[in-house]
């Protein structure tokens, strides 16, 4: 069995096609999802200390427990937890991988962008 995991928003809206989305690219049978309001804000803030803490205990059980191969931050549009535009989210996603990458430095860490047609993008 092969596993990934994705911060999410919690938005049922996108959980489909990003979970579709991250099949493919980390070649993974289970995604594993971790889901917040705006989790991009969330970390990219490093500010609300119990739910960074939440984030990062969910995500220590996919890594250690399920050998996750890769981890996504998604960001999307028409986000309620995130009201900001594309590029201002995009920032928040990189900054969140920046944080990411302090704890989880020998894992692929990716960035996604799901647009208004639900279309998932990977961000460079």
């Amino acid at each position: 069995m092969k596993f990934c995991t994705v911060i999410n928003c919690m938005d049922g809206r996108v959980q489909e096609p990003v979970i579709n989305f991250l099949k493919k690219r980390f070649n993974a049978e289970y995604v594993d999802s971790i889901t917040e309001a705006g989790p991009n804000l969330i970390l990219s803030e490093n500010r609300e200390t119990v739910l960074i803490e939440s984030i990062l205990d969910k995500l220590n059980i996919s890594v250690e427990k399920h050998g996750s191969a890769g981890i996504a931050v998604a960001g999307h549009y028409d986000c309620a937890g995130n009201p900001s535009s594309q590029n201002e989210q995009a920032l928040h996603i990189k900054k969140s991988i920046q944080f990411l990458k302090q704890n989880y430095k020998d894992i692929e860490i990716i960035g996604l962008w799901v647009d208004k047609d639900w279309r998932v993008h990977e961000l460079t």
